[in-house]
């Protein structure tokens, strides 16, 4: 199959373009940095001439809420508009677990936005919720970090590994759209705190954390209300597994 990937230069977007790859598919890269641009639709005709399926899995700016939902509502728009001018038959969209439980949170109210244009719009889709990734805890921590110190909140999540999403995103692309898909998560319920020590330390660095609901992540997002619900896809690559591989 012919598919593109949007964000295709990000971290699970070219993972999924390699497992694309892998399995003999022709990929699109879809990248403000090669040539296409989703806030402005320059490039996008092109690159969708021929499409069957697009992954979406672009990201978006760390601004307030309104900034935000522009944003995403804005490339979501775009790229909807050149996937029915094109033809596109299967739009597949990354989201995360838990956004319709919190408010208050600027990147999940974009993720909203985008759910709400894709479900609404006239192209097949399968939405995918995703938990956090593996290595979600050490970039909050480094938002924060400054002289050995950094924040980050108590959450907890049930981390996946950036390959697994990718190999998930992969297979439900060449496939027929499936509406909202189940959760998809790693095996295992981790502490954020714990899991920020953990990788600082297969890293050979001592950073002194500090536990806080003071950030953009607030009580909202305390207890389960980021794990999977029930029937969760379960992907194989625990944490340590993920960790062993980092040293």
């Amino acid at each position: 199959m012919r598919i593109a990937v949007a964000g295709a230069t990000g971290n699970i977007g070219s993972l999924t373009v390699a497992a694309l790859e892998r399995d003999g598919h022709d990929v699109v890269r879809v990248s403000r940095s090669l040539g296409v641009d989703l806030l402005t639709g320059e490039g996008l005709d092109k690159a969708l001439d021929g499409v069957e399926a697009v992954v979406d899995a672009t990201n978006g700016p760390a601004n307030d809420p309104d900034t935000v939902v522009e944003y995403f509502g804005t490339t979501t728009r775009n790229l909807l508009a050149a996937e029915e001018r094109a033809g596109v038959r299967h739009h597949v969209l990354l989201s995360i677990i838990g956004i319709h439980r919190v408010e208050g949170n600027a990147h999940y109210a974009g993720k909203r936005e985008q759910e709400r244009l894709v479900s609404a719009g006239s192209v097949p889709w399968t939405i995918v919720p995703v938990a956090q990734f593996h290595d979600f805890a050490e970039m909050i921590a480094g938002w924060t970090e400054q002289d050995g110190v950094a924040v980050i909140p108590p959450l907890l999540v049930q981390p996946i590994a950036p390959a697994d999403v990718a190999g998930v995103l992969a297979e439900i692309a060449v496939g027929e759209p499936r509406g909202r898909y189940a959760d998809v998560a790693g095996p295992e319920p981790q502490d954020l705190v714990d899991m920020a020590r953990r990788t600082y330390a297969a890293r050979g660095r001592t950073v002194k954390l500090v536990p806080t609901w003071s950030g953009i992540f607030g009580t909202a997002m305390a207890g389960d209300v980021l794990l999977p619900g029930e029937g969760a896809r379960i992907a194989p690559t625990t944490f340590d597994e993920w960790l062993a591989a980092q040293r």
